[in-house]
């Protein structure tokens, strides 16, 4: 009889999560926390009540949003995003909600705002934590009952929206600042999705750096083969990426357009931070050299490819010719390397925090 949890391991198809987009966005997720992610916008797509994306600048965020959209019943309507940022203050509310002909100097003519144009759709409010407490009031009106009022307007209009929203603001230091009403934050919090950082999902940059190039448009790749050495995608993993997926896209369609991987590689490397090597005692020979770059980049690939085996495992219950499946190797390699990490069942104490978002994200 199989262990509980091996039909897990079946049901996933390939380890990598690919879905197309609209405006050449495209969604892709290979760790755990990304397929976690997946699985909740699957569950929550149709649910129909706001949601809050919560992430660093380039995560994503926008894409989530859009992937929300394309799973939803209101999927066949628009799916409209108002950066709430780049708009300025005064003219945030006409971009919103819209004008009539009059309502403020320049105001010629009649002009529907994004909550009328997504009617039936979907918007995303972008970097909501930037917006202003008096126009925060205000929409949280507009949320409660649906209904909102054209700038120079008697009379209030209704429309059907979906309103998502997303912001790179650490919300608990804005609520405890007063930068943003509490009751607001309560009405968009009943489901927040927080997106995780590159750094903290490296193994998925390697298929975003192919997937960047496939995505290049041929005139900037011209005759060039546009492939990555080894030694460039080991140091790309090496980098933290603080601008996230910005960040990459600029650097490898930077790559692409001087053709240089010797000088892409030696910016990574000049950005690199050192790793401090460990204090020795007398009984310890020299290490130096294991701690060259070379070093550190094996020790990332083993600690990542041991916490893949371990999750693997755990999801299929420990049957371990299933792990062998999902992980696309040989039960003879698993058992080698299950030996070669010294790999062990965990106690259920001993479980943390990312062992039960992949748990999660493949059940």
């Amino acid at each position: 009889m199989p262990a509980p949890n091996a039909h897990r391991a079946e049901e996933i198809s390939c380890k990598v999560c690919m879905e197309e987009l609209d405006d050449n966005q495209y969604f892709l997720a290979v760790s755990p926390a990304m397929l976690n992610i997946y699985r909740q916008v699957k569950l929550l797509a149709d649910s129909d009540v706001p949601v809050l994306i919560l992430g660093e600048s380039g995560t994503g965020k926008e894409v989530i949003a859009n992937l929300i959209h394309k799973h939803s019943q209101r999927s066949r309507h628009k799916f409209l995003k108002l950066n709430c940022a780049a708009v300025p203050y005064d003219l945030l509310e006409s971009e919103l909600f819209g004008h009539q002909r009059g309502a403020f100097t320049g105001a010629i003519k009649d002009r529907a705002g994004k909550f009328e144009q997504a009617n039936r759709g979907t918007l995303l409010l972008d970097e909501i934590g930037e917006m202003s407490a008096q126009m925060q009031a205000k929409f949280l009106h507009v949320l409660q009952d649906g209904q909102f009022t054209l700038l120079g307007a008697q009379v209030s209009s209704k429309a059907d929206v979906r309103v998502l929203a997303a912001t790179n603001v650490h919300m608990e230091n804005a609520l405890s600042e007063k930068k943003f009403r509490e009751d607001l934050y309560y009405r968009f919090s009943v489901l927040t999705i927080h997106v995780p950082p590159l750094r903290e999902r490296r193994e998925e940059i390697p298929y975003l750096v192919e997937e960047i190039i496939r995505r290049t448009s041929a005139d900037l790749k011209g005759d060039c083969k546009c492939i990555f050495p080894q030694k460039l995608l080991d140091a790309a993993l090496l980098h933290d990426w603080r601008g996230n997926l910005r960040e990459l896209r600029n650097f490898v369609t930077r790559t692409i357009i001087l053709r240089d991987t010797d000088a892409a590689l030696h910016e990574l490397e000049s950005r690199i931070a050192p790793v401090p090597a460990p204090v020795l005692d007398d009984s310890q020979e020299p290490a130096t050299h294991r701690f060259a770059m070379r070093s550190v980049i094996s020790d990332m690939k083993d600690r990542t490819e041991a916490q893949m085996i371990q999750d693997a495992l755990e999801v299929s219950g420990w049957n371990r010719r299933h792990a062998a499946k999902y992980l696309n190797i040989s039960y003879r390699g698993l058992l080698y390397k299950i030996q070669q990490h010294r790999i062990t069942p965990r106690l259920p104490r001993e479980i943390n925090a990312a062992s039960r978002v992949a748990h999660s994200a493949l059940s």
